[in-house]
């Protein structure tokens, strides 16, 4: 018996089902989704992750008896991009129970493989499925893999996934506004913010306090792109564009080239950009930045886009030639109007 199951936010959902015939053949359909949206093909404990949205015919061949393995499918390629992520995690469940499994290491060795082979997968899977394209179904799903029962990329207690959830819901918000899914992953990404703030606080007793300088901002200290340690203080005396950016986004080419326009126009009468990337791929990151005029660092632990309350990117702040921090993006009608203002 094959069953087809819609994978809805308040849970499994059976919308049909068939016996089937000695050659094998089947055929569902259902009503289309308004946005991107989850079903599952089983039978017994063989699963078959699929996305499917308003213009897609998706056609599966599988083989039984181990058809999560041994499946292909056509007409989506965000079920492909799925079927990538089920094996590579179906791989990953294997090698963590045989790891678990041996006995000639011991228990802290076990845990420390186990770390580095988590890290290993979540930079190849953040780099390539979640970063790519995330408006895209498959970095939806990629945001939801588990091992075992735990959350591979976990919101509620590691900043770096939380800036991969804040990349994803940007861009649903933005593709599939007012959609269930957009709507969830934007409050799991301010629920995860709001914690990452909280554990930062508690670390560091007045954190915030301490950082601030008399200028009037808050210090980012970090190595740009050419190893030299770079302080947002340091440029007392010129207008200052702070950027936190993603070059994984889909239109990072756009907004670099208006940067660039501006940059052009006004940095010799006084505008610096000083631009935080929130990439985790620093060779990634130091490819998209060769070229670039302005500062560029990059901040892999996000502790300074927390303490700026950067819930998504891209976010920029305008800062004055006395160091104090004038206006946030949701403040300003104009960036370039604000820049000439403040020249």
């Amino acid at each position: 018996m094959l069953y087809f199951t819609h994978m809805s936010l308040e849970g499994p959902v059976a919308l049909d089902s068939v016996r089937l015939d000695a050659d094998g053949h089947f055929s569902f359909s259902h009503e289309r989704p308004e946005a991107p949206d989850f079903y599952v093909l089983s039978i017994a404990d063989q699963i078959i992750n699929l996305s499917i949205d308003s213009t897609e015919t998706v056609s599966v061949t599988a083989h039984w008896p181990d058809m999560a393995a041994r499946y292909e499918v056509e007409g989506s390629d965000n079920c492909a991009r799925i079927r990538e992520l089920a094996l590579m995690q179906q791989e990953l469940q294997r090698r963590a129970i045989r790891l678990e499994g041996d006995r000639s290491l011991q228990q802290q060795a076990r845990q420390d493989s186990l770390a580095r082979m988590l890290k290993r997968y979540k930079d190849r899977v953040a780099t390539n499925y979640i970063y790519r394209e995330p408006d895209k179904a498959y970095a939806y799903f990629a945001l939801f893999q588990t091992l075992g029962q735990w959350l591979i990329f976990n919101p509620r207690d590691n900043a770096a996934d939380v800036r991969a959830f804040a990349a994803v819901a940007t861009s649903w918000d933005t593709f599939h506004p007012n959609s269930l899914r957009a709507q969830n992953l934007h409050n799991i990404t301010v629920e995860g913010m709001n914690n990452a703030r909280i554990m930062a606080a508690r670390q560091s007793r007045q954190l915030d306090d301490s950082r601030i300088v008399e200028s009037g901002v808050i210090e980012v200290s970090l190595p740009d792109n050419h190893g030299r340690q770079r302080q947002l203080t340091s440029l007392k005396g010129q207008v200052v564009l702070l950027d936190f950016h993603a070059f994984s986004l889909k239109d990072s080419p756009q907004r670099i080239l208006m940067l660039r326009d501006l940059y052009n126009k006004y940095h010799d009468q006084g505008l610096e950009i000083f631009q935080v990337s929130v990439d985790p791929d620093e060779h990634f990151w130091r490819q998209m930045t060769a070229q670039l005029p302005w500062i560029c660092v990059r901040d892999d632990e996000g502790e300074s886009a927390l303490h700026y309350n950067v819930q998504q990117v891209p976010e920029y702040f305008i800062i004055d030639r006395n160091n104090t921090l004038q206006k946030r993006s949701s403040q300003m009608k104009d960036l370039e109007t604000e820049i000439r203002a403040l020249l």
